[in-house]
């Protein structure tokens, strides 16, 4: 079965699709609670869309004995709005799923105003829950994000970036609020680790293959932009042209043809044996969840999806 029709198929699990309906009224009401500039542009970025993948592992890692929490779900969805708000004006990506960013069309401020608002947003809605247990999780996911961009940032340029530095980079910036949702839920924090790192490998896999990924991007921005991903890494240990474009060279940038140069060198086949060995970890770490086949399908949904 293809990626898509495994999460149309998760989506099938009694319950989940009336969450995730309940989900996009909450986040559609909180986003609109506070009308003006940062709420309108707030609401651009909910009606982008997106797979709500981090609501719905909250819902699947719920326990028997407890009602998956719709706060947490909004919250976590909200974080990682904030999130791609942010990314977008801190890479000066000009799109984001097809469409305009936010930066590009409202200017820098209102898009950092506008991932203030939804993190502030996130958190109100854990706190008006009254967990504060919760808050402190989303709390911790929210501080790695942020280191995990300034690593990002260090890296830049460098193909002597090590695969362990990265994966760090992927844990951080990725991992931690797929593992802060499985947590949100009562379930498996190391299972979401490792289902994230999976999941962004994946992505910078997609990248550099011609195909477009769930974000938008133009295939070959990791290497234009000089981001070590793992396949560009792996790549540039073999290839001297993929190792002067991604350190920046102009040269090597504007003769084209290194994403062609990166797939024949295996880097991408390499790369997702790794997604696929951190799909299994993920795969380990279930142990009676209520709703382990459909998280165990997930991780063969993550690494062999197109987008």
């Amino acid at each position: 079965m293809s990626a898509t029709g495994t999460l149309a198929g998760i989506r099938a699990v009694p319950g989940l699709e009336a969450y995730l309906d309940a989900l996009e009224e909450r986040l559609a009401r909180t986003v609109a609670s506070h009308p003006g500039l940062v709420a309108a542009v707030g609401n651009e970025a909910l009606a982008a869309g997106g797979k709500r993948l981090r609501p719905a592992l909250v819902f699947l890692s719920t326990p028997r004995d407890r009602e998956p929490s719709l706060a947490a779900g909004v919250a976590v969805e909200l974080v990682h709005m904030a999130t791609l708000v942010h990314d977008d004006l801190i890479d000066r990506a000009h799109f984001r799923r097809g469409k305009a960013a936010a930066w590009s069309v409202y200017g820098s401020d209102a898009a950092r105003a506008t991932g203030d608002y939804l993190f502030a947003r996130a958190f109100a809605e854990l706190a008006a829950a009254g967990d504060p247990e919760a808050v402190a999780i989303l709390a911790d996911a929210t501080l790695c994000l942020a280191r995990g961009e300034a690593l990002q940032r260090t890296q830049a340029h460098d193909p002597s970036t090590t695969v362990e530095a990265y994966l760090e980079r992927c844990a951080l910036k990725t991992g931690k609020l797929f593992e802060a949702a499985c947590r949100l839920g009562g379930g498996s924090g190391e299972y979401g680790l490792a289902l994230g790192v999976a999941f962004q490998i994946v992505d910078d896999i997609l990248d550099c293959s011609g195909a477009t990924i769930e974000t938008g991007k133009i295939a070959g921005t990791d290497l234009r932009d000089g981001t070590p991903t793992l396949p560009l890494l792996l790549a540039a240990q073999e290839d001297a042209v993929v190792r002067a474009a991604l350190a920046g060279d102009p040269l090597a940038l504007s003769t084209g043809g290194a994403l062609v140069r990166v797939a024949a060198t295996g880097a991408l086949e390499r790369s997702l044996e790794v997604a696929l060995d951190y799909a299994s970890r993920a795969r380990a770490c279930l142990n009676g969840e209520l709703h382990r086949d459909e998280l165990e399908a997930l991780t063969h949904a993550v690494v062999n999806r197109e987008r």
